[in-house]
């Protein structure tokens, strides 16, 4: 081998290397390709989630568009991990295909919860009987809807729709349990968060885009 050859010899088994750990190319001993190319950098995939998050927040900011705001986000993250076209052109797209149907669900949901959270105050407040209880139907309430959103920004497509999106939610549910209180715990987390400190709302609504797409596609038992 030539002496100007060995440089070039080396940069391609360093792209070898490479193509192989992303799962962008041929695989180095015959290992099968992995299953989320993508996700297969974890800084870029935790810069992706945080840039995710950002472009949530600024398309949520008027508190009904929530909704297409996340569901967009999912969408993107779902191509991001697969190696797909992850363009933001396409989440900018998706915004706009879902933004008037989405903000009639983020509006519907702003005012049930909006009952709810009164429901909480005046069960705290002694005017109602029973108070404890109306308390924990309230957070009950909050709790479900948190996850039906959840589960309906991961089911939504400009194909489905924002009504088949919804009308999924409770085969969802009953399908993956496990999977359903994972939810509830992101939920959770994103509201504690954010409660801590409202600018981590960015990154824990990124984490929560980045779950609605984990938690379906993990290894479960048969």
């Amino acid at each position: 081998m030539s002496t100007d050859e060995r440089p070039r010899t080396r940069r391609a088994q360093r792209d070898a290397v490479r193509a192989d750990r992303s799962g962008s190319g041929p695989t180095l001993e015959a290992r099968p390709q992995l299953r989320h190319p993508g996700a297969a950098g974890a800084f870029a995939l935790l810069g992706e989630v945080l840039l995710i998050g950002l472009l949530i927040g600024v398309v949520s900011l008027a508190v009904v568009t929530l909704p297409v705001a996340l569901a967009a986000g999912v969408r993107h993250l779902r191509r991001y991990v697969a190696a797909d076209d992850s363009r933001l052109s396409l989440f900018w797209a998706d915004v706009r295909s879902g933004l008037l149907p989405g903000a009639a669900v983020g509006l519907v949901a702003l005012v049930v919860t909006l009952v709810l959270l009164l429901d909480i105050d005046l069960a705290r407040s002694g005017f109602l009987p029973g108070g404890a209880v109306v308390e924990a139907v309230g957070w009950a309430g909050l709790a479900a809807l948190a996850v039906a959103l959840l589960l309906a920004a991961g089911a939504w497509s400009p194909e489905l729709g924002w009504r088949g999106a919804i009308r999924s939610i409770p085969d969802a549910a009953r399908g993956d349990l496990a999977g359903t209180l994972y939810l509830l715990a992101t939920a959770a987390f994103v509201v504690v968060v954010t409660w801590a400190l409202p600018p981590l709302f960015v990154a824990g609504i990124g984490c929560a885009a980045l779950a609605v797409v984990a938690i379906p596609a993990r290894p479960r038992r048969t």
